[in-house]
């Protein structure tokens, strides 16, 4: 029986447009006067610009070199760590200055609910930094989604692609693998989820659906078929 729900975002829960179109956009028209501002004054900051040096080999009191590799790391969408920290960082501001508000499909807001109060325990995993994550349902267009979710996986339990990441988080939360059922709108992550015993349902909202013997649903009411029958 299913007793676990873990969610990706992009695709799954929330519009790839959202994230692409306006978050993408937001962090590389922002991150340069974010970081230099920032800097002397937040430690979690310079924190993030030590990794940044450390993983690109650039000076770190080059401040300009390092926010040239952050502004190269967004354009080329690049999974670091360091980078998912500060753009979660800075969507906080955006977030809380009315810029934008967390893109939520409104059949993932219903079922979000209803699983939660069903009794299903959810947890969110994603590229994106906790953070982040946390800023994208809390300041959603349905409202604050938060209160739904039991916790948040990014990219320290390792990368969406590998099957560890996935034996990492049921070594988190301590369930059994068959427990767990994993939503993506990447068929490679949940090749990766199954090879750790996770059951998945792969999200396809647009286009045509895949000839599969993968479970496959258009949005959560289908989902939640899904789990009717388990």
């Amino acid at each position: 029986m299913i007793r676990v729900i873990l969610t990706d975002i992009e695709g799954t829960t929330s519009s790839i447009s959202f994230v692409h179109d306006v978050l993408f956009p937001y962090s590389a028209a922002h991150m340069a006067d974010f970081v230099r501002d920032a800097e002397a004054d937040s430690t979690e900051v310079r924190e993030q610009l030590d990794a940044v040096a450390q993983a690109s080999g650039v000076a770190r009191d080059d401040i300009e070199g390092l926010i040239g590799v952050l502004e190269t790391w967004i354009r080329e969408d690049r999974k670091e760590t360091p980078l998912k920290t500060l753009q979660g960082m800075l969507w906080e501001q955006g977030y809380q200055q009315g810029a934008f508000r967390g893109h939520v499909y409104e059949d993932a807001a219903e079922y979000l609910q209803r699983w939660h109060d069903r009794g299903l325990r959810l947890f969110v995993y994603s590229s994106g930094s906790v953070k982040a994550q946390k800023l994208i349902f809390g300041f959603s267009e349905a409202g604050d989604l938060t209160p739904f979710f039991s916790g948040y996986f990014d990219t320290r339990v390792g990368g969406k692609k590998d099957p560890q990441s996935y034996s990492n988080i049921l070594d988190e939360l301590g369930v059994e693998p068959q427990t767990v059922l994993f939503l993506s709108d990447v068929e490679a992550e949940l090749k990766a989820a199954e090879s750790a015993g996770l059951r998945t349902v792969w999200l396809v909202r647009e286009g045509d659906l895949p000839e599969t013997d993968r479970a496959v649903a258009r949005d959560f009411a289908d989902v939640d078929r899904f789990l009717l029958q388990r």
